[in-house]
């Protein structure tokens, strides 16, 4: 096994990391300030961290688990008042079109023929029939259109590579700044540590089937409906 984390700077994305290569698996991580940088809002970076990395290929997994709840103009949106072209560009930047750039770029890099994932992480909030309490507007769309691409990729590569499974997967309410500000409701129990939330999303993976790819799993196996 051989691995790339994408987003390995943040909470979830180095807690990833950690836990791969504790089972003696090589990890090696991406993200804005390593050498290669990648920047998901600049695919010359995304093309160049992936050529970069083409003589450590192929790997038999890439995580990447990059995203954006709101930018530094404020928090997710509340009300339809608060739209602005902007923020909502920047969230599907960052959320929906930079993932699928690295899907463009890295899938090359992926074992052609053998068992290989490639997971993106999503959120409960991008399920469409899940939203009952309205909101968030850029970070519910973004993630529904990732969720999207993810799956009509899924059907792509079962086609030309029958043993890569791609999912996107959902880590619960984890303890980490883009939810610090959100976290007062969380019932208890239900706010993972970075560490925890990444033993629950290994565990996803190691488990995971051909039948599964294109679905939106949570941290528990269990598919949330798009």
């Amino acid at each position: 096994m051989n691995a790339l984390a994408i987003g390995a700077s943040g909470g979830i994305g180095r807690a990833l990391a950690e836990a791969i290569e504790a089972r003696g698996v090589r990890v090696d991580r991406l993200s804005r300030t390593t050498d290669p940088a990648i920047d998901l809002t600049d695919e010359a970076s995304i093309a160049r961290a992936a050529e970069r990395l083409a003589a450590r290929a192929p790997y038999t997994l890439i995580i990447v688990a990059t995203g954006l709840l709101h930018g530094p103009s404020g928090g997710p949106e509340k009300s339809w008042r608060q739209l602005d072209a902007a923020q909502l560009a920047h969230s599907f930047a960052v959320n929906a079109i930079g993932p699928a750039l690295v899907a463009r770029h890295f899938l090359p890099l992926l074992a052609p023929k053998e068992r290989a994932v490639i997971a993106f992480l999503s959120a409960r909030v991008g399920s469409i029939s899940d939203n009952r309490l309205g909101g968030w507007y850029g970070y519910r769309a973004s993630k529904a259109a990732l969720n999207q691409l993810v799956r009509t990729l899924a059907i792509e590569l079962a086609r030309s590579r029958p043993a890569t499974i791609c999912v996107a997967l959902h880590p619960g309410t984890v303890d980490t700044p883009l939810s610090a500000p959100f976290q007062r409701g969380v019932p208890d129990g239900q706010l993972f540590t970075p560490a925890t939330s990444a033993a629950h999303l290994l565990r996803v993976i190691d488990g995971l089937s051909p039948q599964d790819s294109g679905a939106l799993l949570d941290w528990a196996g269990e598919t949330i409906a798009p």
